[in-house]
Order: structure tokens, then sequence, then C-alpha cells
């Protein structure tokens, strides 16, 4: 590929309850202390607490980690549940965190025929919480994870205490125009050969993807970016996925979706990278007026689209804060 084609890839960039009470402060101790003696979830802790469902789906790939009521974490492309690790951290002592990989990302294991549409990947989900007894979930959705976490909402809606979207999509925005030169490529079936160059060329990752996506692409480091892309082009099969993951984005799954999200009453709170040119800044305004029962936004100095591994610590005060714990 070009230099200025792989640019312009990296630069677009492969887009996408609060009912309850306060917990007991000696439970919130106790759970602190508990999740305190786990290590950090670097790369090797990460792959180590990763476990597998089998379901109609296929082998979904999750984490989990702390105890109590559940929250779900939905990550972006092309990146897996590795994406909230630093608020998994902060989070676990007051929520069972799950993270799980969506269909054609991560280490999730599917056959060949399985659909990738964003509507598949909400019934995984569901099926997923079955699979791990889980009623209700608080969830927290990144890019084209907020388009599953929406669509989750309206299937499902008895099932969701909350939901704190970050930059993703929205119905007049889905998928955004900057990540057209992505589609193609997987369309042309060049971008998992263009992606496996950042596992040999780890400072073209950088200074590409890191950098559209990244305040500081210098901490997108070589671990990260082993865990995130190996899957993704380990075999032909993971490959083609890859492609039909993102071909999977058109037509808009969201479109019609506004009048059904405007009648729902679950708490919203909206946490927006105010330097992601990827997904509008007015995304962001729409979801607060679309949504009745919006808690606000809250706009980030600086960050980009996955500014949710650099400032692990707004995501977890904006989640303590939905939660009220």
């Amino acid at each position: 590929m070009h230099r200025r084609q792989f640019i312009t890839f990296a630069a677009a960039s492969l887009a996408a309850g609060v009912a309850g009470s306060y917990l007991p402060l000696a439970s919130a101790r106790r759970r602190a202390a508990h999740a305190g003696a786990e290590a950090p979830l670097d790369a090797a802790a990460y792959r180590a607490t990763r476990r597998y469902a089998a379901l109609p789906f296929g082998r979904i790939a999750y984490i989990e980690r702390g105890h109590g009521r559940a929250a779900l974490f939905l990550h972006g492309a092309p990146l897996n549940g590795y994406q909230w690790r630093g608020a998994i951290d902060r989070l676990s002592p007051y929520r069972r965190c799950i993270a799980p990989d969506f269909m054609g990302l991560g280490y999730s294991e599917v056959p060949a025929a399985q659909s990738l549409a964003a509507g598949d990947q909400a019934a995984m989900l569901a099926a997923l919480l079955d699979s791990l007894r889980v009623d209700q979930v608080d969830i927290v959705a990144s890019d084209s994870g907020g388009a599953v976490a929406q669509l989750f909402l309206l299937r499902h809606p008895k099932r969701v205490r909350s939901l704190l979207l970050t930059n993703c999509d929205v119905e007049p925005d889905s998928p955004p125009p900057k990540i057209q030169p992505v589609l193609d490529m997987a369309r042309n079936g060049t971008l998992a050969d263009a992606t496996a160059e950042w596992l040999t060329d780890k400072p073209k990752a950088r200074a590409t993807f890191g950098a559209a996506v990244f305040a500081d692409p210098s901490g997108f480091a070589d671990e990260t970016i082993e865990y995130y892309v190996t899957p993704l082009v380990s075999t032909p099969l993971r490959r083609a996925q890859y492609h039909a993951f993102h071909l999977a984005l058109t037509p808009n799954p969201l479109a019609g979706i506004e009048a059904q999200l405007k009648r729902s009453q679950v708490p919203v709170r909206i946490v927006w990278g105010a330097a992601d040119d990827i997904f509008d800044q007015g995304d962001a305004e729409y979801l607060d007026r679309t949504f009745p029962n919006s808690q606000g936004i809250r706009r980030v100095p600086r960050a980009k689209l996955f500014f949710q591994e650099e400032f692990p610590e707004v995501i977890a005060e904006e989640a303590r804060r939905l939660w009220g714990v």
C-alpha cells in the first residue's frame, strides 16, 4: 500500500439505574480490598484472565473481574475487550465487570457462516449474559460497540440499568464518513494485510493509527499492538472475518431507531473525546437530546476516539457517578 493510502486509512481509523441504592460502605470497602489484591490488567494478566463461553454463535472470548451487579464493557474496532483494562481495574470493586470480544474481532472464535452484523452482535451478548446468569447490566461502550449497545437496549430494555456512551455511532452518523477508506479496503480484501504491518513495524502503527486515535501515540505499547492485531490476522478465516466485520457496518445498522430511543427511560451519560475528528462532535449533543433521561455530556480535552485507554480514571469516575457508588 502507498504511504499516503496507509495514512488515510489510519487517520480514518477504523471506527464507532442508576436504579438501585448506594452500596453499603462496608461492602464497598471489602470489594475494594479484594480488587486491590488482584494484579493490574496488563497484556499478560489479561490473557491469563480470558475465558470462553460456548454459545450457539461460537466460542466467545471474555474476561470477568469483580463481584456484585454486572457491568458490560463493549469495545471498538479493531480493538477487543482489552481496551477497557484500566477502567476495569478501577471499577471491579463496585461491579462484576464483563468485557467480551465481538464476533470477528479479538479472540472470539465463530464459524465462517456466522453473521457479524450489529444486530447479531447484540443477540450474542444476550446469549452470553444468559450463560453467565446475568439478568441486568450497566453498559459502557465505545465506537461501534456503542451502536451495538443502542440496539441491545432497544431489544432488551429491562436488562439495561444504565448506559455510558463514549465516542460512538449514532443514527445520523453510522458509519462515520471518515472510515470510508477502511470500508473500501475491507471490500477490496487489503485491510488485513495493512493491519498486519503493525506487527512488524510498530513505529508506523503509532505514527498512523495511534496518532489518529490517541492523544499520545507513544503510549500505544508494543504489547498492546500485538494483543489487538495478532488474532485479526492469525488465519485466513480470521482475516476474512475482519473484513466482514467492517462490511457489516453498512448499511447503517441504526437506521430508524431514534423514535424508540426517545422513549427509553434508562439513565444515559455521554463522555466524549473533544479532539476526536472521526465521530462528529455534534454526535454527543444528538445523544443528549435523544435520550429523555440523559445525564448530560462530559467532554474530555485532548482526548481522541480511543481515549478510554489513556484516561481510564475518567471512565471510572463517570461510571461511579452514574451508578451511584
